[in-house]
């Protein structure tokens, strides 16, 4: 009887609950067999096999597996899950290395124990191990990611080896050519293809980039900016000031400062030279000034721009002007600053036409943080705020991804432009993203200001209030940007009906106007 009984005659209550799972999917520039499609194939394989269904995703694309920074989808999972908000009991990712190849396996083990600590799995389906919590598979999984972890440390030491040949060469290591120069691409020949605009990179691995003179008047700059300070005598805030005054600006469009004529005059790719790795930064480390011997270097391979003996010069003259004064004369120069400005800051320094760069101090003395302490100024404001500023930065970029993310995950679409910093929502409406820093007025009250020429041009403006600690997001302004741009320039914390009523504990609204709907099967 129970062999006559088939799934068409199953009461329900003999049916087996299938499980709900969410799957992670994560890919940066690997090979093929780590292409989000074919997770996704194996994950939706597996979950067949296993009786799971599929209920949530979770993608991080194009995004490295060092660290946790920079993956939304990694962040959003953990804080689902840990809130939880997730309405899943598994979690299928592909294998060890998609989880991450993090360089301290305690790292890769930390986010995976917050999870099961919230009741969740982490199951890997490619893995030839079952992730049950038993000493094998603990063993084997320790393994598989100090395995993960030595592959970015060898496929780095293989692209420094590759970079350092290509460098050797004549060709471009990265970055930015400078002013007076351009990247043109070449063929795997050398045959010119086209000048590279900024932003923009080679397509094919045969393809190389290398740097050429620019605009002609660039290039008269440049000389001109070496023959003031050599044969004029002028000090770098005087030639950039000089430059400010005739209207020019650097090569990404800002105005000209003492530090940045600083680099034009040490700079050797003047007189055609690639000077490559004096500064590291591998595998998400702290920058590391590197030593002599490990710089690698190509001589006479770009056109030069200024005489050799001219630039010779120019360094002649930078290194008797920083190193042959004492120390108690710099710092006799900061201190009449001090009296001067009543604070100081690296700017401030910068423009100080009697004094040298703030680099050169830090250089001198270690840091900025010394040199202030040798003259007894307390800089620790300038750090906080440096501090502040750069923690509101790395939020607002983290609520860009993060919005980015949920609009796709509805099945929308969100494009953000770095150079107007205005995001487009399915090609209907466009947002700003701004932060406002919690400050304590005089009378003791809280107020957030805020910048309202951002808010200018977009349909709706977002703005994140932090909290007193100006790390934890309070809430979002989210409203028309006519309506921000008619409030007044500092939030309280009651702004009265019509602005309280835009205050939101979420993103979701936003993330609501951008769900794109499925289509009727009948249309």
């Amino acid at each position: 009887m129970a062999r006559a009984m088939d799934k068409a005659t199953t009461p329900p209550e003999f049916e087996r609950r299938r499980a709900r799972a969410a799957q992670y999917l994560r890919m940066s520039t690997e090979r093929q067999i780590y292409s989000i499609d074919n997770q996704r194939d194996a994950i939706r394989n597996y979950a067949e096999i296993m009786g799971y269904d599929i209920v949530a995703t979770y993608e991080d694309p194009g995004r490295s597996g060092l660290s946790i920074l920079g993956r939304p989808g990694l962040k959003r999972l953990i804080e689902d899950i840990e809130s939880r908000r997730a309405d899943f009991e598994t979690v299928v990712v592909y294998d060890v290395s998609r989880w991450g190849r993090f360089q301290n396996t305690d790292e890769s083990a930390s986010y995976e124990y917050r999870c099961q600590r919230a009741g969740v799995r982490i199951e890997f389906c490619a893995e030839l191990f079952v992730n049950d919590g038993s000493i094998g598979s603990d063993v084997l999984k320790a393994i598989k990611r100090s395995m993960a972890a030595e592959y970015s440390r060898m496929l780095s030491n293989r692209v420094f080896a590759g970079q350092s040949r290509i460098v050797k060469l004549g060709f471009s290591g990265g970055g930015p050519a400078g002013y007076g120069l351009r990247r043109l691409l070449v063929d795997g020949s050398g045959n010119p293809k086209a000048i590279l605009h900024r932003d923009e990179r080679k397509g094919l691995a045969s393809d190389r980039v290398v740097l050429v003179p620019g605009p002609e008047n660039e290039v008269s700059t440049v000389r001109w900016i070496f023959n003031q300070f050599v044969k004029k005598g002028k000090t770098a805030v005087e030639i950039a000031s000089a430059l400010n005054a005739r209207g020019l600006v650097t090569e990404f469009g800002r105005p000209w400062t003492g530090a940045c004529v600083g680099t034009i005059l040490a700079s050797e790719k003047y007189v055609g030279n690639i000077v490559w790795n004096r500064i590291s930064h591998r595998l998400l480390q702290n920058r590391l000034r590197n030593p002599p011997s490990a710089v690698v270097r190509a001589d006479n391979v770009i056109e030069p721009l200024v005489p050799r003996a001219l630039f010779d010069r120019a360094q002649a003259i930078r290194r008797a002007r920083t190193y042959l004064r004492p120390d108690e004369e710099l710092l006799a120069d900061l201190t009449k600053l001090l009296k001067e400005r009543g604070r100081l800051s690296s700017p401030i320094i910068d423009a100080a036409p009697g004094c040298h760069s703030a680099s050169i101090y830090a250089h001198r003395f270690g840091s900025m943080n010394a040199a202030y302490q040798l003259i007894g100024y307390d800089g620790s404001a300038n750090y906080r705020k440096l501090d502040i500023r750069r923690r509101l930065i790395q939020i607002r970029q983290q609520t860009i991804e993060n919005l980015m993310s949920d609009i796709d995950g509805v099945g929308g679409s969100a494009l953000y432009d770095p150079q107007t910093k205005i995001m487009r929502v399915n090609d209907e409406f466009s947002v700003a993203i701004w932060t406002a820093q919690y400050r304590m007025n005089v009378t003791g009250f809280p107020r957030w200001p805020f910048w309202k020429r951002g808010l200018i041009g977009p349909e709706v403006t977002i703005l994140i209030r932090m909290e007193s600690d100006n790390q934890t997001v309070r809430d979002f302004l989210i409203a028309p940007a006519h309506e921000a741009q008619s409030a007044l320039h500092m939030l309280k914390a009651n702004n009265g009906v019509r602005l309280d009523a835009f205050l939101f504990a979420s993103l979701d609204p936003v993330v609501e106007m951008a769900r794109r709907e499925p289509m009727p099967a009948n249309i």
